[in-house]
């Protein structure tokens, strides 16, 4: 593990998303989402605020105490110029969850990194 911020990181391999679905079938399984999880952004979020919850059951993967979450997206760029509608939605939802964390007064929990 890379000293400073405790983390843990899920790699996902953009090239398996082509449409919304499988999307969402990608973060499903990546991240263990409930069978009761709703396939759409507003599920997405509630998934991932709480990825340092495990009693919340909305994740399998959790970030470790005081760390955070770090997706790895591989083969971004190219997600980014063929889905640039579900690109844009991946990034502002991550950006939400942060956001909805600190309104809590929680720390953030997702960090977004980019691989080609």
């Amino acid at each position: 593990m890379v000293q400073g911020c405790p983390h843990v990181v899920v790699a996902v391999d953009a090239r398996q998303i082509v449409d919304w679905q499988s999307f969402h079938d990608v973060f499903a399984v990546s991240f263990g989402f409930p069978g009761f999880y709703g396939r759409n952004m507003d599920a997405w979020n509630d998934c991932m605020t709480y990825l340092d919850d495990p009693d919340a059951a909305m994740t399998t993967v959790h970030s470790p105490p005081g760390g955070i979450v770090v997706l790895k997206i591989a083969h971004a760029r190219e997600f980014a110029r063929r889905l640039p509608e579900i690109y844009a939605a991946l990034i502002e939802c991550s950006a939400f969850v942060n956001w909805r964390r600190l309104e809590r007064g929680e720390s953030p929990v997702l960090a977004v990194s980019f691989y080609e």
